[in-house]
């Protein structure tokens, strides 16, 4: 019985550590729990597992959770939800979404599918939260951005849901409220932030306990706020002078929070203190991000800045560390087993760097083939790497591919 109950136990922890349920990962810093990964590539880079290429057109990225993973791509003037084998690529099935999102840079979805129990959320490029059966793609319920004060931004919506304990939040934005909250079950909103109408940006929000209180942190084009999880309420609120387009993810860490935009805006982090009265800590063009994301491992920032290439800070200060602009080229960024893994959007080069302060130190690089040839002439691989049990998932838009990282 102890063998048993402690197989089980194992088993249960390695899927656990496996899953990434929603854009950046469960905790939405970008940071997979992945451990024992190979810490240096084959010269012709990882073991390709397989190749699905029928996932549609767009950017979507994808959650992973229990050998299945999901993902979004339109077909046919239709976006999809679609839900893939991890272990052999082939598809389980394909639930529509909304009707397709038109766009100069390439048409079709953006946003990454949350996955929660046995429920699958996601966004359309227009606005339609769907929530779907995770097992056959089933639609439970559905609520529309725009009926709620909504306007489509530029680039469509493309933010990842939040679950949020009882909740689903995102971010229609517009004169009813920027943010809004539905009950994860059955659907019905719970509450909408009335108190702040800027319109949807491109940022995913975040939830951090702090001051008492579940926070939920988001980012606009004219401000940074934090909102009470249970109301709506603004707890606390800070300008941001955005410009085009606000995009990265923000980050927390002890009452710290870190933005960063691109098109020449940069990067603002404030302090939180008590009775939330925001401090501003720095501001600069030291990290300007456009949409390839900026993650915290320990006290260091690493993200590409667009006037000084891939770039480490300190997340206290803003302080550079080193920036490299000869390594590679502008891209994504995600970390596993203190590495990163960065993705150069024009070309689809790989590259595997460590995660230290110290400088740029390389541990092997590919570049991925085949390369679609649906994508927008003014697209690029902008879908960003994920790890996730011992796989790097990339994808170019209907192409998505596997590789096995984990060392064994």
């Amino acid at each position: 019985m102890k063998i048993t109950f402690t197989s089980l136990f194992f088993l249960a922890a390695v899927s656990q550590a496996a899953d990434w349920p929603t854009f950046r990962g469960a905790d939405r810093t970008d940071i997979s729990p992945e451990t024992g990964l190979l810490k240096q590539w084959p010269e012709a880079g990882p073991k390709k597992v397989w190749m699905n290429e029928d996932a549609g057109l767009g950017y979507s990225g994808y959650a992973i959770v229990g050998g299945t993973l999901y993902t979004m791509g339109s077909r046919d003037a239709v976006e999809y939800v679609i839900a893939i084998d991890t272990a052999t690529g082939k598809e389980k099935w394909s639930a529509e979404a909304g009707a397709l999102l038109t766009n100069g840079w390439g048409d079709g979805p953006r946003a990454t599918p949350t996955v929660d129990g046995d429920k699958v959320y996601a966004l359309s490029g227009k606005g339609a939260l769907v929530c779907l059966n995770a097992a056959d793609g089933k639609q439970l319920w559905t609520a529309d951005m725009v009926a709620l004060g909504g306007k489509v931004p530029g680039w469509g919506y493309c933010e990842s849901p939040l679950i949020e304990g009882s909740l689903v939040v995102v971010t229609p934005g517009g004169s009813q409220g920027t943010l809004a909250a539905f009950d994860k079950v059955t659907g019905k909103l719970a509450w909408q932030s009335a108190e702040w109408t800027d319109p949807a940006q491109y940022a995913s929000l975040i939830a951090v306990s702090h001051n008492g209180a579940r926070q939920l942190i988001q980012l606009t084009m004219q401000s940074i706020a934090g909102v009470n999880a249970a109301d709506g309420k603004v707890l606390w609120k800070t300008e941001f002078p955005g410009k085009t387009a606000v995009i990265p993810t923000p980050i927390f860490k002890d009452g710290q929070v870190f933005v960063a935009a691109g098109y020449g805006v940069g990067c603002k982090s404030v302090r939180v203190g008590p009775g939330n009265a925001v401090e501003t800590l720095y501001e600069t063009t030291d990290m300007v991000n456009h949409h390839g994301g900026v993650i915290l491992v320990g006290d260091h920032l690493y993200g590409y800045n667009d006037k000084a290439g891939w770039t480490c800070m300190d997340f206290k200060t803003g302080a550079v560390k080193w920036a490299d602009k000869k390594g590679l080229g502008k891209g994504a960024i995600h970390s596993a087993d203190g590495m990163l893994y960065l993705l150069e959007e024009r070309t689809g080069t790989v590259v595997l760097i460590e995660a230290s302060p110290e400088g740029w130190k390389e541990h092997g690089r590919f570049t991925l083939s085949p390369q679609t040839t649906n994508r927008n002439p003014k697209g690029m691989i902008w879908t960003h790497p994920v790890v996730s049990g011992g796989r790097l998932y990339l994808r170019d838009q209907e192409l998505l591919f596997c590789f096995d990282v984990s060392g064994k």
